[in-house]
């Protein structure tokens, strides 16, 4: 008697279909994000100057803060921050080629140490100087502008302007949260974070209304190293947010690189020049 042939099963198939649903599930979501970040259509410009505008929303948010950080719904406002600078952070390791490199370069690791002071109330109450970490979130929108510069028109066409203002803001900002945790608790005269700004723009602009005075040794020495910046840096930034915008275009003859948006000819040596320009 011949016995009939008994059938193999596959049973491994509806594994292996539900694993493929996974790998394209992960990969809509790879390309999603990564067109979010690296792509050119509008939604994703859009969603890049969404950064910066919360960016900016956020660090004014600290500003106000400083009146009451000794609030609960302070610190639970600041945990909700917190974890949407996280989730932006893991958006871009997941889309990362090099993740280790993404994580710890210099705007990873600057995340790292705002999401931390986020995250972490009751260590912020008990060392108030890392409020100053905060004040790096502001070099991560500084990064998004730089892709912005070859993607958005705007940014090429004002990329003096606007890369002078940021500077400005980024110099102030960090230098204020200097003095504010350096001074509140041991000066009288710093107990906001405004009290800290306005001492910090009266000593930069060397205006000096001696109204507020930063005290101890070091006090004194940050006061001075913030006049010297104001010399120099502040004064020069200043200075190109207000000029005249120029043109970059190198010269052919002489090299020069900047030129009146209308020139027709090099300042520098006459040399008949062919400025590109965009019909504005």
């Amino acid at each position: 008697m011949s016995t009939p042939a008994t059938k193999k099963t596959r049973a491994p198939k509806k594994e292996d279909n539900s694993n493929s649903t996974r790998e394209n599930r992960r990969g809509k979501l790879y390309s999603y994000i990564n067109g979010l970040y690296n792509g050119r259509s509008k939604q994703s410009i859009n969603f890049r100057w969404g950064l910066i505008a919360f960016d900016v929303v956020t660090i004014l948010y600290f500003v106000v803060a400083s009146f009451f950080h000794h609030s609960h719904d302070i610190h639970s406002i600041e945990i909700v921050i917190g974890i949407i600078y996280l989730l932006e952070l893991l958006a871009r390791v997941h889309i990362s080629k090099d993740r280790f490199r993404e994580v710890f370069n210099f705007y990873g690791i600057s995340d790292l140490l705002v999401i931390a002071s986020l995250l972490a109330p009751a260590l912020m109450e008990n060392f108030i100087e890392l409020r100053i970490l905060r004040a790096l979130r502001l070099l991560r929108s500084y990064h998004v502008l730089k892709q912005l510069r070859g993607q958005s028109r705007f940014v090429r066409a004002h990329e003096d302007i606007i890369f002078s203002i940021i500077n400005l803001l980024v110099f102030i900002f960090i230098v204020t949260a200097v003095v504010f945790v350096t001074q509140v608790g041991v000066n009288p005269s710093v107990v906001t974070y405004v009290d800290a700004l306005y001492f910090t723009v009266a000593a930069l602009t060397t205006t000096g209304f001696g109204d507020i005075t930063l005290v101890g040794t070091g006090g004194r020495v940050l006061a001075v190293l913030i006049m010297i910046f104001g010399i120099s840096l502040f004064l020069r930034l200043i200075q190109t947010i207000f000029r005249p915008e120029k043109v970059r275009y190198e010269c052919p003859a002489c090299g020069l690189k900047r030129h009146d948006s209308d020139a027709v000819h090099c300042k520098h040596c006459g040399t008949l020049i062919h400025i590109p320009t965009e019909g504005d």
